[in-house]
Parts: structure tokens; sequence; C-alpha cells
């Protein structure tokens, strides 16, 4: 993991010295452009061989390298408890997996839970030695509660100053998931959603007659599965994905379905590498 980085598709400006391309002028090795020379500028970003042909003082600018912020949203409700293993417990080590690839560029990263419409956010960490806390504070999330996709992500928006890249994690099943993708979109967030399902949620086979209950409401519906019904409910599935990737073509959001017997190891060192998530 330590060869590789997370790739933003935009230029943020960040906190500290780091390996990113910044909108800021700076110091670095990468030219940016010549401007005028202005009286009280340094004289050492003077370029002499300009001056010489052209008998005018130009001045090089270079581009800053900046630390980027990395957030990473985990849906926590209770829906996200579900499978062997549960789609949280996939979402947790993924969710370490681009936080070490971060944290081992210099980047900044912050660990996010939501679950209810409340967000809990952990301390933000940079440098490699804050691994471990980072895995410490992943590994006690547990699904709990209803989603709120809306309220939760409106909620951390609002509190948060620096725009990202923020890592969303959920099964996107509430059906105000566009309006809460919509909150990090308006504040310029670089999104990138992962929907995360058990394979028997993408394929169920249970038929007959069953009792059906909501884990997250608890309300309880009594149904006669036939391969019919499968067969609509597969449709359906689709087309929330298809659904999902239109909205992320219309506003810039990227949009990864895995399922939870994907090995983590090959969606990170693979999938996203083909999808320029990572390089």
């Amino acid at each position: 993991l330590e060869t590789f980085a997370l790739v933003s598709r935009r230029v943020f400006r960040g906190r500290t010295r780091g390996e990113r391309r910044s909108k800021k002028k700076g110091t670095s090795i990468e030219f940016a452009e010549f401007r005028d020379y202005s009286p009280g500028d340094d004289l050492r970003y003077l370029d002499w061989n300009a001056y010489a042909r052209l008998d005018r003082l130009f001045l090089k600018e270079f581009i800053e390298e900046e630390d980027l912020t990395v957030y990473l949203l985990v849906d926590c409700s209770a829906s996200m408890g579900f499978g062997t293993p549960s789609k949280l417990q996939w979402c947790k080590r993924f969710a370490a997996a681009l936080g070490y690839i971060a944290l081992s560029n210099l980047d900044r990263v912050m660990a996010v839970r939501f679950a209810g419409g409340a967000s809990h956010t952990a301390r933000p960490v940079r440098g490699r030695r804050q691994a471990k806390g980072l895995f410490a504070w992943l590994d006690e999330l547990q699904a709990d509660g209803r989603t709120g996709i809306y309220p939760a992500l409106r909620r951390f928006t609002l509190r948060t100053r620096q725009p990202g890249l923020a890592v969303v994690l959920s099964d996107f099943f509430d059906p105000e998931w566009r309006r809460g993708l919509l909150a990090l979109v308006h504040r310029k967030f670089d999104v990138f959603c992962v929907q995360v399902l058990d394979p028997t949620e993408v394929k169920p086979t249970h038929t007959g007659d069953l009792k059906l209950v909501d884990c997250e409401t608890g309300e309880t519906r009594e149904v006669t599965v036939t391969g019919g019904l499968l067969r609509t409910y597969r449709r359906r599935l689709t087309a929330f994905q298809d659904e999902l990737r239109a909205f992320g073509n219309r506003y810039g959001v990227r949009f990864l379905p895995v399922t939870t017997d994907e090995p983590v190891e090959r969606v990170v060192l693979t999938t996203l590498r083909r999808a320029g998530v990572v390089k």
C-alpha cells in the first residue's frame, strides 16, 4: 500500500506542506508560470535568460505542494451489520487500507461514522505513525440505528471547513441518498462512493412464504417469494444502481459497486487502479 497514492480530481488548498499540487504558488521543483517582476520580489527566481533575450525582468513561479485531506465516511446504520462478514466489517477494512495509503503520502485523514442522522468524527491525523490509532478507531465501529444519510452528511459539511476527497462507504438504502451526496457536491468535495452489498442482497435465493423484518425500523411484512418476484427484485436493484451511476455522471461523483465476497486487497490494488482512484 505504501507504493500507492490516492487520486483527487480536484486541486484543494491544503494546510501544510505535502506531496500534492496546490492552488497556491510557492517553492517546489514543478514550474507553474512566468509573471512580470515587481519591486520586492525574490531575485533568486528571476529568469536571467529571458532578461538577456527580451531585456525584461520575468519571475518564475512554481506549484506549491500541500497535503490533501481525505475523509472516510462510514455508514454504521443497522443494515450495514448484515452478512458474514458484515458489510460494515468489509467497509472497515477498506477504509483502513485507503487511510494507510493516504497517511503514507503525508495526506491528512479524518474518519467519520454516520448513522441515525448524526455523525461522529475522529481526530484528523497525518503521518504513517498515526495508522495504528486510525485502525483502532475503525475497529470499534458498530452497526446500529437508522441510516439518515442526508442529515448526517449535511451536518458533516456544515462542521467541516476544509473540503477534500470524501470517500462514502454505504449500501445507500436510504431514500434521501441524493440530498446527502449533493451536500458534499455543493461544498466542492471530490466525492467517491462505494456501494457495499452482501451477495445475497444482489442475488437472493430464498423462496416461499417468508416473514421479512426491517433491521432498522422493526417493521415486518409477510410475503410469498416466487421466481418472478426475485426477477423483479433484481431488475429494481439494477435500476437503483443505474440511478446511482447516472447521478455520479451528472455531478462528477465516482461510483463503485462491490460485494463483501470480493477481497478488499483485490478491490484496492486492482479495481481502484483501473478506476483511477489510486495510482
